[in-house]
């Protein structure tokens, strides 16, 4: 990667943010395309004084974590829909000095999840009420799904699913037997590092005909992906909504068609052990 003044800077916002991969992510995409930028992390816990930087800078895009994706939205010069309907924004666009918000998570996950067939009509249990089954969910909806929301915190979940015009179920009333849903999607934390032996769902209720995504890639196969492999299950891990995500970032920032395969073997090398 040549680095000079006519490298364009992009990079990730958050606090903590020395885990993040999308260094990895971006900087493979950038080098296989010949574009001439780099991707940096930045711990940021001056949000404002960030921004301010972004404009002074020209810095041609950022993604933005936790704790900023809320935050940051009355900072920018404009949020589109997407952003507005999903309530957070992961990443902003410098259009020649004007600061442009959109959301791409919903999108990485519908992107993911399409891999293995088409989205209509299919009835689609969420577990999870954060911000990232929110965006999955707004996703799902635009693509004709029928959304069940499973969350242990009935007023959480409840208040989510009303939001959204979602169903809204207890997570101990799940039960994935007898196609009652397609696909199940697990956005909770549950099966993440150091705990990686727990389950979200029982194990006996995945029935061989769903398709089953987590969203947690550290470890990259979950608890919930062993069991559900194990049943029969089509799997999704966790790095195809990160990757998809990450490319519809890419293609906004250059204009290029993101090179998908190069950004996924990218980031399962910086898993591997």
């Amino acid at each position: 990667m040549k680095i000079n003044s006519r490298t364009e800077l992009y990079g990730v916002i958050g606090d903590p943010v020395g885990h993040s991969l999308s260094p990895v992510l971006h900087n493979a995409a950038f080098r296989q395309t010949a574009y001439p930028g780099v991707y940096l992390a930045f711990k940021v816990r001056d949000l404002a004084g960030a921004v301010q930087g972004m404009r002074a800078l020209n810095i041609r895009g950022l993604s933005v974590t936790i704790p900023h994706k809320v935050a940051i939205m009355p900072m920018l010069d404009e949020v589109d829909e997407q952003a507005e309907k999903v309530g957070a924004v992961n990443t902003v666009v410098n259009r020649d000095g004007r600061l442009m918000g959109t959301n791409t998570d919903g999108i990485g996950a519908v992107a993911a999840l399409k891999t293995a067939g088409n989205l209509t009509g299919k009835r689609v249990a969420v577990l999870g009420a954060g911000g990232a089954a929110r965006a999955v969910i707004v996703g799902l909806q635009q693509e004709g799904a029928e959304v069940m929301v499973y969350n242990r915190g009935t007023r959480r979940g409840r208040q989510l699913a009303a939001e959204l015009s979602a169903t809204f179920i207890p997570l101990d009333e799940f039960d994935g037997r007898g196609g009652k849903i397609d696909i199940l999607v697990n956005t909770t934390p549950v099966g993440m590092l150091p705990h990686t032996d727990a389950l979200p769902v029982r194990a006996e209720y995945l029935d061989s005909r769903l398709l089953v995504m987590d969203i947690v890639y550290n470890p990259l196969q979950t608890a919930l992906l062993k069991a559900a492999g194990e049943r029969g299950c089509r799997t999704i891990d966790g790095t195809a909504m990160f990757v998809h995500q990450g490319a519809r970032q890419f293609s906004l920032w250059t204009g290029l068609k993101p090179p998908v395969a190069v950004m996924q073997d990218a980031v399962l090398a910086a898993l591997a052990p």
